[in-house]
């Protein structure tokens, strides 16, 4: 029989994406496809569409081999210098891609599509805290407000419905990916201990002390599968983070307790730098530990570790109105770093 859901994760061995498609796989009557630009292995139960967002011809020709897609998860993306550019090239690849499904997926119901912190300025400096959903937009160029005018316009007059989750910060399993925090203190951890160091924070003072938030993978999983399957999330954005807040300081120490090592005063230390000559040290320690031989330029986001150790403002949005539409997962945020880093280990990936 064919399936109920067939779902299309673009950006799939990303973070967010590979979390989501396995949170559909796990729903019956479900089938799981996961488009990217490369080639690596997918778990079981997830088939793989190499495919280029740019390239409308060939992504035409790729999936009008599959049946109807129902559900769409949007979790590609595009990184340029430019503001401007980023815009330009990430609703290229949305519009790309809805072109391409009205035509070869009558069936389409739901569009489910990340933005995250920039929605709030997060990226350029203090915000209004807790930012809700409702808060008035920055000044453009923007590539969410991009995308997401994309969908509401092209969702017009059609049977689909798109929902914009909007995480912070998440953590979870992935490679080559360049939003990847989890990863990152996981392999910073491993090199200090390595070197006889203790584990010290490398950002700022300020960081160090602010309020900050995490999303785990698990819970925007969870949050996806919920936004394409419920009334209450149809056309409509939503915020989504574990649930409660922390700052550094105290949560640091907890970190480094987990990797059985001492704490030390911040220093800023940008990673991008201290991390540049560690890849011969990584694989020494692969090969003493006898670690999944991954490279070290796809272990860790050293740039993107350093952007978070820097946010030196508090950093929290509310959660209220997920809630008050129905979706109430969350995780305590120590208690997923501390499941995060021991399943890193069962995959031999740090020691």
């Amino acid at each position: 029989m064919p399936s109920k859901n067939v779902v299309l994760v673009t950006g799939v061995h990303g973070v967010s994406g590979r979390a989501a498609a396995l949170h559909w796989r796990a729903i019956p009557e479900t089938t799981v496809y996961g488009l990217s630009r490369r080639s690596a292995p997918l778990p079981e139960g997830i088939t793989p569409i190499i495919a280029d967002l740019l390239d409308k011809p060939s992504l035409k020709a790729k999936l009008a081999e599959t049946p109807g897609i129902t559900h769409v998860v949007f979790g590609a993306f595009l990184a340029t210098p430019s503001a401007t550019e980023n815009v330009r090239i990430n609703v290229a690849i949305l519009e790309n891609l809805l072109d391409v499904l009205e035509e070869t997926s009558p069936s389409l119901q739901h569009i489910t599509f990340y933005q995250g912190g920039k929605a709030y300025g997060a990226d350029l400096g203090p915000f209004k805290t807790p930012a809700r959903e409702d808060d008035p937009r920055l000044m453009p160029p923007n590539f969410y407000y991009a995308q997401e005018d994309l969908l509401r316009q092209r969702q017009k007059g059609k049977q689909w419905t798109w929902t914009a989750l909007r995480p912070e910060g998440t953590l979870g399993f992935g490679l080559g990916n360049p939003m990847n925090l989890g990863m990152s203190i996981a392999v910073y951890a491993a090199i200090s201990k390595e070197l006889g160091l203790p584990l010290r924070f490398p950002g700022t003072e300020g960081a160090y002390r602010a309020l900050y938030q995490i999303t785990s993978a698990d819970i925007l999983a969870s949050a996806t599968t919920w936004a394409g399957t419920n009334e209450a999330a149809k056309n409509d954005i939503f915020n989504i983070t574990n649930g409660d807040y922390f700052r550094w300081q105290h949560l640091w120490p907890r970190i480094a307790a987990m990797f059985e090592m001492e704490t030390a005063p911040p220093v800023p230390m940008p990673l991008t730098v201290y991390m540049a000559d560690k890849a011969p040290l990584w694989d020494s320690i692969v090969a003493k530990y006898n670690l999944q031989a991954l490279p070290f330029d796809q272990v860790a986001s050293w740039l993107f570790a350093d952007a978070i150790f820097r946010l030196d403002f508090d950093n929290i949005t509310s959660t209220i109105k997920a809630r008050r539409a129905g979706f109430h997962d969350c995780i305590d945020t120590e208690e997923m770093f501390s499941q995060f880093f021991a399943d890193l280990r069962d995959k031999k990936i740090i020691p």
